[in-house]
């Protein structure tokens, strides 16, 4: 154990007083899991903040997500782990199918041993129900629409006189300011744009980042209710039966699996030519409507799914159990941007990196970004100026970049192992045959970054596989240790002034 986890153990860390406010308050735009995970510890940080959400209302949408030792840590850190791990289901292994029946598993059994932590399935209302729980009222502020944004010099007053710092403007005419700017609001992030706009107009916007975010797939997703599993077996099995199923002579792959709730999560994916990309024109929002939701659940009803009887099951069985306000069709975009930030504006999640579902990474990097720019935001010196917060954002940019490449190239990957031709039949193929060794090879290197925040108690390593070394953590660990001492300082001071005061007032 270091000595700072020593001493963490034995100070309240959150409730430092000499914490930094950064020009408070930090704003949020987006309460999405990246901007909920950053809300969660700035809290832990006592660092201010305010989350602005444009959705009058969360909206329970959504299927399920997929979690493992990269963020178990963290969740331990923030006390949130055991809640989630008891209502997410054990995964183990994911089961390759075609229209037949099972063809073969790709097996993460060695997850115990290797990092001390199982990976589960949990479904995205239930997790972010816990997230939203963490958050204090008060820091919410749904039907907000940012409609400008205004970055201040070091030396210029914002609307509340104080100098720097960044203003948004909203819809209704209301306004915010605060010292730092965070983009966690999703694919077609609105906080990107006008940052994205700005740097274009200075010419600083490179060619890759101007390109209109791509997008090869469409999918339609939903949970069922809770089910009898009599009438679906394979709900009475302890694991997460989790299966992926490759269509036969047709352009669709489609998902399935338990949950804890004897409910069904699934998303069935159409993968688009240049035909069907027109006709599913996106009009720049990620989401349609009822209609086009029928649309396309009418084309997939009579896709085959596997239930563990013999009762032969549909995904129109799986729409029918699906209350329809908790259907919804989506867009698949996969692009990583190369511009995260400038001045006091960065952003998270979605917003910077989009990634396909099937490498089933992408929620794990929103809250990985979280951690990583929590880290470095505690780290800035009290009212830091433009040019500190913008080396804080690359360091942070720096640390995550690699790791979310990874990522991206390993959804890619498994996205391909459920598409046509003759790459997809050679992934298919090395997957079915890989050796024990390269497997666990593999897993190693996709689950050995567990970030942990710098400002909390440092959770110990329970796996034999000594985690990646983070950046972040360690350059933050020495401002923790220096800023507790400040602490054990004041309190020193405070009670020898006290214990004199008392002193002086007997002899009186």
């Amino acid at each position: 154990m270091t000595t700072v986890q020593q001493h963490q153990q034995q100070h309240n860390v959150s409730d430092d007083n000499g914490t930094p406010t950064v020009h408070s308050p930090v704003i949020i735009v987006g309460a999405g899991i990246a901007g909920m995970m950053l809300a969660i510890l700035l809290q832990k940080a006592n660092i201010p903040y305010d989350i602005y959400e444009r959705a009058v209302e969360v909206k329970a949408l959504g299927s399920a997500l997929y979690f493992n030792a990269t963020t178990a840590r963290i969740f331990k850190q923030v006390g949130i782990y055991d809640e989630l791990y008891s209502l997410g289901k054990d995964t183990t292994c994911i089961q390759i199918a075609s229209e037949r029946g099972i063809e073969y598993k790709m097996n993460f059994k060695d997850q115990l041993e290797l990092f001390g932590s199982n990976g589960y399935i949990i479904s995205r209302p239930m997790l972010y129900d816990v997230l939203r729980r963490q958050v204090p009222k008060e820091r919410f502020h749904m039907g907000h629409k940012v409609v400008s944004v205004t970055q201040h010099d070091d030396n210029d007053e914002d609307r509340q006189g104080r100098k720097g710092g960044v203003t948004i403007e909203f819809q209704d005419g209301s306004a915010a300011s605060g010292g730092i700017l965070v983009g966690a609001d999703g694919a077609y992030s609105v906080i990107r744009q006008n940052l994205y706009s700005h740097l274009k107009e200075k010419n600083l916007l490179p060619l890759s980042d101007d390109i209109p975010l791509p997008f090869s797939a469409i999918c339609l997703v939903g949970q069922t209710a809770s089910l009898d599993p009599e009438m679906y077996p394979y709900l009475k099995l302890e694991d997460c039966q989790f299966i992926r199923t490759l269509g036969d002579n047709k352009p669709y792959a489609w998902t399935y699996f338990t949950t804890k709730q004897n409910t069904i999560c699934w998303m069935v994916i159409q993968y688009l030519d240049e035909l069907t990309r027109l006709e599913n024109d996106p009009f720049q929002n990620s989401e349609w409507g009822p209609e086009a939701v029928e649309k396309m659940s009418g084309k997939v009803r009579s896709f085959p799914i596997l239930s563990g009887s013999e009762r032969k099951l549909t995904v129109g069985d799986l729409i029918d159990w699906t209350p329809k306000e908790l259907v919804s069709k989506v867009m698949l975009e996969e692009k990583v941007f190369s511009t995260w930030h400038h001045g006091r504006t960065v952003l998270i999640g979605d917003a910077c990196h989009k990634l396909n579902p099937a490498g089933g990474s992408g929620a794990n990097c929103a809250i990985h970004d979280a951690v990583a720019l929590a880290n470095r935001i505690y780290a800035l010196p009290e009212k830091s100026t433009k040019a500190e917060i913008d080396r804080a954002f690359q360091a942070y940019k720096d640390e995550r970049m690699p790791w979310v490449e990874a990522s991206f190239n390993s959804s890619t990957m498994m996205k391909s192992m459920v598409q046509k031709g003759l790459k997809a039949m050679l992934m298919r193929f090395l997957s079915k045959n890989m050796p024990d060794w390269i497997s666990r090879k593999i897993l190693i290197n996709m689950l050995y970054y567990q970030p942990q925040a710098a400002f909390l108690p440092l959770i110990d390593n329970l796996g034999s596989v000594e985690p990646a070394f983070q950046e972040g953590l360690y350059d933050t660990l020495p401002i923790v240790e220096a800023r507790m001492k400040q602490q054990d300082k004041r309190h020193a001071d405070d009670v020898t002034t006290c214990s004199t005061h008392t002193n002086t007032t007997s002899a009186v």
